[in-house]
């Protein structure tokens, strides 16, 4: 092999040998194990790897353990227990009714019958669904009517209110009967978290005994951070989807929700809970919503029963009402006052109750004074319309709502949202009519003042922060 340099020209123009030009000898190549077989083929540099790659081969096979077979452990008997299970699941011989075990042949032992003997007694263990009967499940599993419904007779005198969904029945069906039916041996089932039922056929018939099972009926309590979503959190949490969505609504009549909490705020909930003795829980309605914001204080809704109406109340409105004049329910001029005046759309005068705001439609509308929402619906020509009691005997009214987000029995406070401006009802556009009353009789809200008295009954009041103390001592230790 020659390489091209240049070409030098000789004496008396001569060529010369190339300046360059010079044979190229490969040098040979150092001894080494790993050798390429795919390369020079049969070679002798390829003859030599090929019987490294050998020795290394055998000396493997020579250093390697030697391949032995496994010692099963010796077949051992299932316990009784075991055995059942597998003659539950079909594991078991054909003797014991089942397809997977071995094949029986006739021999001196062993005689072949020509009809399969029937079953004494048939065990089942059911369900039963929402909306099903427990009579009609009885004779779907092939017991007799007659018995079947003396069954379903003593279940509902034993659980008058039915049986919930879900629950566990254990059926012990007698011999078959000429119709193919089977009588009713025994009958098992929790008739409420606190009464185990057991029906057995005896000398007298079906008879049934009921075990009273010890409740703990403490509630439970449950708290946490708010994080990245209060309802997610809430679920995180092991909070039940409706008492998820009941907390959300309690705290909705007091702020924005998706809003006004933080991620940092920390949520509260009591819900009544029943824990049976043998270990079976069940939960019950959310009792307790409270939220501690960082920036903002804690709320804390309580559920209680007030004038014949439950709803939510929230702990801080049942405080006293001081001396203070009626504060103004929106932002916005006086358009009308109190007194007579000409109606726009009835034309002709008439005593006007109230004083008329002109106000944006969708501006919020607060309570003027802490009470109770008396009214909050249609009231014919005033239109969507949220009545308030407060102390005193003295009565407030906002109408031509646009939409209201309080409901009759809640507590509100003084600067409360209760609604928001609109023009329904009589009315030629949006704004506000507000009244006041006093006994009964409107008067001109601009010269009431309120006297201390108490929101709502002292002993009631009492009544509320004992059963909120009571709430909030649960889960401490």
């Amino acid at each position: 092999m020659y390489q091209w340099r240049e070409i030098e020209a000789g004496g008396a123009g001569v060529a010369v040998m190339p300046r360059g030009f010079s044979p190229s000898l490969a040098a040979p190549r150092p001894w080494s194990l790993v050798v390429d077989l795919a390369d020079d083929l049969f070679s002798a540099r390829w003859w030599q790897g090929a019987a490294t790659l050998a020795l290394l081969c055998g000396t493997a096979g020579m250093l390697a353990p030697r391949a032995e077979p496994l010692v099963a452990a010796p077949a051992g008997q299932p316990s009784a227990a075991a055995a059942r299970e597998y003659r539950d699941i079909g594991i078991t011989s054909l003797d014991a009714g089942s397809r997977s075990g071995p094949r029986l042949v006739a021999n001196q032992q062993v005689e072949p019958l020509l009809v399969a003997p029937e079953r004494a007694q048939v065990e089942l263990g059911v369900r039963i669904g929402a909306g099903d009967r427990i009579d009609h499940l009885l004779i779907r599993s092939g017991a007799l009517p007659l018995d079947a419904v003396r069954v379903a007779g003593l279940v509902h005198r034993a659980a008058p209110r039915g049986i919930d969904p879900g629950t566990a029945i254990a059926i012990r069906l007698g011999g078959r009967e000429p119709g193919g039916l089977r009588s009713i041996e025994r009958v098992a089932l929790r008739a409420g978290l606190d009464v185990g039922l057991v029906i057995v056929r005896g000398a007298q018939g079906l008879v049934a005994s009921a075990t009273h099972i010890a409740i703990d009926e403490r509630p439970r309590r449950i708290r946490g951070r708010v994080g990245d979503g209060l309802y997610w959190s809430l679920r995180g949490s092991g909070v039940t989807p409706q008492a998820a969505a009941d907390y959300l609504k309690a705290l909705a009549t007091k702020l924005d929700v998706g809003a006004d909490l933080g991620p940092d705020d920390r949520f509260d909930l009591v819900i009544a809970h029943r824990r049976a003795a043998t270990g079976e829980e069940q939960g019950g309605p959310l009792l307790y919503a409270g939220i501690d914001r960082v920036g903002g204080g804690a709320i804390q809704m309580l559920k209680w029963t007030l004038g014949g109406r439950t709803a939510w109340f929230d702990a801080a409105s049942l405080s006293q009402i001081s001396s203070t004049a009626l504060a103004w329910p929106v932002s916005g001029p006086i358009t009308s006052g109190f007194g007579m005046r000409y109606h726009p759309i009835l034309h002709f005068a008439r005593m006007h109750k109230g004083i008329d705001f002109g106000v944006r439609w969708g501006s919020p509308i607060v309570a003027s004074a802490d009470g109770v929402v008396s009214r909050a619906g249609w009231a014919g020509g005033y239109g969507r319309q949220v009545r308030l009691a407060h102390a005193a005997g003295i009565a407030t009214s906002y109408s031509h709502m646009s939409r209201m987000v309080v409901e009759p029995g809640t507590i509100v406070r003084q600067g409360q949202l209760i609604g928001y401006v609109g023009t329904s009802g009589l009315s030629t556009g949006a704004h506000l009519h507000y009244e006041t009353y006093r006994g009964g009789v409107a008067v001109n809200p601009r010269s009431v003042r309120f006297t201390g008295a108490a929101a709502v009954d002292p002993a009631e009041a009492a009544r509320f922060k004992a059963r909120l103390a009571q709430l909030l001592a649960t889960g401490r230790s």
